[in-house]
């Protein structure tokens, strides 16, 4: 089966009609179901980063780096927080510290020799979330990761056959909101790595009905 760019856009601007103005800007969420996809085989649960084409900066994901020295300076140009030693230490004593850091931002970067500590501290709280940082050097250039990051939303598949998941926000163009909604379907596609059949494709506004997204089948080769 395949989703094409076209049927995304009819869903979005269905969607788009069928949700009811609110004081807020809504964000358009994609969901994609599995009809054959057992959760409980751990192989076909994903948790992963997927860069988007098209992120207005309002809607630009919220990055961490947890660093010392040199990389927190770098971080500092582009992170929407740096933090250290000191930060870590309170979290590993205060727990709702801790969960305000695993709320409030969306992906975390890791200096290498600090992730014993982040261990301790913060993993109890960004394990279950699937926010564990991502480890990099003290001699690395954190600003390519970063901003690759900011544009990039998570994917997770854990307990139901379902990914749901934002691809902008309302006021964005149709044809921007599809193709990050086509670029989220074949992510997804490429990184599961077991059998898997789309039982269905739908697309909505996030306080309006879902709108199913016209899926077809691709024809056996002769």
């Amino acid at each position: 089966m395949s989703v094409e760019l076209e049927a995304l856009k009819v869903a979005i601007e269905e969607a788009k009609k069928l949700a009811k103005a609110r004081r807020f800007k809504q964000s358009v969420d994609l969901i994609i179901s599995y009809s054959d996809l057992s959760t409980k085989q751990p192989e076909a649960k994903i948790n992963e980063t997927i860069e988007l084409p098209h992120v207005s900066p309002e809607r630009k994901a919220k990055v961490c780096v947890i660093a010392e020295g040199d990389l927190a300076i770098k971080a500092k140009e582009a992170a929407d927080a740096v933090i250290g030693k000191e930060e870590l230490n309170k979290a590993q004593g205060d727990r709702k510290y801790a969960r305000s850091l695993a709320r409030n931002f969306n992906f975390f970067i890791a200096q290498v020799d600090l992730m014993p500590l982040i261990g301790r501290s913060l993993g109890p709280v960004l394990g279950p979330r699937g926010k564990m940082p991502t480890p990099l050097p003290g001699t690395a250039d954190p600003i390519p990761l970063i901003r690759k990051l900011q544009n990039s939303v998570r994917v997770r598949i854990k307990d139901s056959p379902v990914v749901q998941c934002s691809i902008g926000s309302e006021d964005m163009p149709v044809d921007q909101l599809a193709e990050n909604a086509k670029t989220l379907i074949e992510s997804v596609e490429d990184r599961l790595k077991v059998p898997h059949h789309i039982g269905g494709v739908f697309v909505k506004l996030s306080m309006g009905p879902a709108v199913p997204v016209k899926i077809e089948k691709r024809r056996k080769a002769a």
